[in-house]
């Protein structure tokens, strides 16, 4: 019987979507299983643009019913419905990331857009959608990075209303084939953030160069510079400190997407990974019958289990935001910093069971171990997420305030407030709801009860033996606390989405005492820090815990686990 918990193509039926979405899902699904894998994999070595997949996705219609929100839709089923979104990144990420980048990039592309006033953008980004043509984000540069502070990309007045543009940009994702390119710059008339100016331009026009690929990838990420490009004031997106804040909300709403693309190389590698183990034998046994390969795969599993049960409860806070409610903006990037790098484990620990097997060149697993490695470092690397994850560290363990209880949201509803966030600053100031009933709703599970020690240990350490403020200064050991803190977060929302799924309490547990072994890791990781206190040292020694061993629940996991091996391969 497949395993309910993870995607499989076999059994794969979107129920819970409307039927439009069910048919575009499901025809995703069906158009690569169709190719094969051959094709897949040959497409992948050989750095083949996507331009199949892109007509495919444009016949169907795909981008534009996803990624057009209601106020520019043409037809009734379009609309930015983050759940439906979420679906189809786990699928594109199941096939392969380039798949996904493409997609993934003309999200950000089109977020200045339809966070903008100026209907005549709007009105040529639904065209463009309409037509199949894929969008790019030019916000990041050689020199500076993602530091739009510093942007290099000069617009200079022309005296008629308008710009030439004149500078380039690196590291953009479909620079090569985008109808429309937001593009990030400064005034040269104007000093300081009144400066910013986010503009639409067009990778067709003459003053458009392309510079080169700088990945050997099917994934186009270019460098282009503009010279002299005319901007009119129909391609202005965003002025002064709008720019700069439509910049940091594009992002909000594109990294999250990184943790289902996560989640979808994982559950294909993983069943690749299984398959081959159960069906190999050394020593007269099969690779599975090994203790260290039981426990590696099972840990695998549930951390996978977990990546999803996060990243589904998530979409729900992400989908119920408001300027009163902005929780989603801690578990936004969660989901691009701890569900990421939980993918990262699932395959290195699939790998240490097959070994060889991951660098075969007819094996998905050899892109997937390759692949996984740059969700982590996309929309802002690891450190830079766990920094942002701090700011809200205080008031959500120790100052909870009231809010109602967020449903499941797979409503076919338009979320409009991803597009009208506002400024992106206060983030100190966002509170959040008491994360201990969802512990307690859980407190007879044995290992869930036994990170509800490590849990409020972490309150006890700050309440009492807080990074003083030389130690704030010190981002190493401020890194460290924040793991801890991404731990509780992470194993809340697990516990959220577990009660609504009514999740299999062996599972559960078992994945319990993996983020026990977790804690305790980051706790003596904290404990070795240069900068520790006395005191600070104390607290995390006596934060390290024992998971509650129960072999006979291991047992059953495993049976999970196993029950994997030939549930889905690929069709050559």
């Amino acid at each position: 019987m497949a395993d309910s918990l993870l995607f499989n193509p076999r059994t794969y039926d979107p129920a819970q979507f409307d039927p439009e979405t069910r048919r575009l899902l499901r025809a995703t699904v069906d158009w690569f299983e169709d190719r094969g894998k051959r094709r897949l994999i040959e497409d992948y070595r050989s750095r083949a643009w996507l331009s199949d997949f892109l007509a495919f996705a444009a016949k169907e219609g795909l981008f534009a019913t996803f990624l057009t929100p209601a106020s520019a839709a043409g037809h009734k089923d379009q609309r930015w419905d983050t759940a439906r979104i979420a679906a189809l990144n786990e699928i594109l990420g199941f096939y392969g990331l380039d798949y996904w980048y493409a997609w993934q990039v003309t999200i950000l592309g089109l977020g200045p857009v339809w966070q903008s006033d100026n209907t005549a953008a709007r009105v040529r980004a639904a065209e463009l959608l309409a037509q199949g043509e894929v969008f790019a984000f030019g916000l990041s540069e050689k020199t500076h990075g993602a530091d739009i502070y510093s942007t290099d990309m000069l617009l200079t007045p022309d005296g008629n209303g308008g710009f030439r543009a004149t500078g380039s940009k690196y590291y953009i994702g479909n620079g090569n084939a985008a109808g429309l390119v937001s593009v990030f710059g400064r005034r040269t008339d104007i000093e300081g953030p009144d400066g910013y100016v986010f503009f639409a331009a067009d990778s067709r026009h003459s003053a458009y160069q392309l510079v080169k690929n700088v990945v050997d990838s099917s994934k186009y990420v270019s460098e282009f510079r503009l010279a002299d490009y005319p901007v009119g004031p129909d391609d202005v997106l965003h002025t002064g400190r709008a720019a700069f804040d439509a910049a940091l909300n594009t992002v909000n709403v594109g990294k999250f997407n990184l943790c289902t693309a996560s989640i979808g190389i994982c559950e294909h590698a993983m069943y690749e990974a299984v398959t081959h183990a159960h069906n190999r034998i050394l020593y007269g046994r099969p690779v599975t019958a090994f203790p260290h390969v039981r426990r590696e795969l099972a840990d695998a599993y549930v951390r996978l289990v977990g990546m999803k049960l996060f990243s589904d409860r998530a979409v729900d806070y992400f989908r119920s935001a408001s300027p009163d409610d902005r929780r989603y903006l801690l578990f936004n990037p969660m989901t691009k910093m701890k569900v990421t790098t939980e993918g990262e484990k699932v395959i290195d620990l699939m790998w240490d069971v097959i070994a060889a097997k991951g660098f075969e060149k007819d094996t998905y697993f050899a892109q997937a171990a390759v692949e996984i490695r740059g969700l982590p470092k996309l929309e802002g690397t690891v450190h830079v997420n766990l920094a942002l994850i701090l700011k809200f560290m205080r008031n959500h363990l120790l100052n909870p305030a009231e809010f109602a209880a967020v449903p499941t949201r797979l409503d076919a509803a338009d979320d409009t407030f991803l597009f009208e966030q506002g400024p992106a600053r206060g983030l100190g100031s966002v509170r959040f709801h008491d994360w201990r009933p969802a512990y307690d709703a859980y407190a007879g599970v044995p290992n869930v009860a036994r990170f509800r020690e490590q849990a409020d240990a972490l309150c006890e350490f700050v309440a009492t033996a807080a990074p003083d403020e030389e130690q704030s200064r010190d981002l190493d050991f401020l890194l460290a606390v924040g793991q801890l803190f991404a731990l509780v977060v992470h194993g809340q929302l697990i516990l959220e989405q577990a009660r609504l799924t009514d999740l299999d309490e062996d599972v559960l547990d078992e994945l319990f005492s993996v983020l026990v072994r977790d804690f305790s890791a980051f706790a003596v990781e904290l404990y070795g820090k240069d900068s520790a206190t006395a005191d600070q040292q104390n607290w995390a020694l006596g934060a390290v815990r024992r998971p509650v061993v129960d072999e006979a629940r291991s047992e059953r996991v495993w049976e999970r686990v196993e029950a994997l091996s030939g549930a889905y391969e690929m069709a050559p």
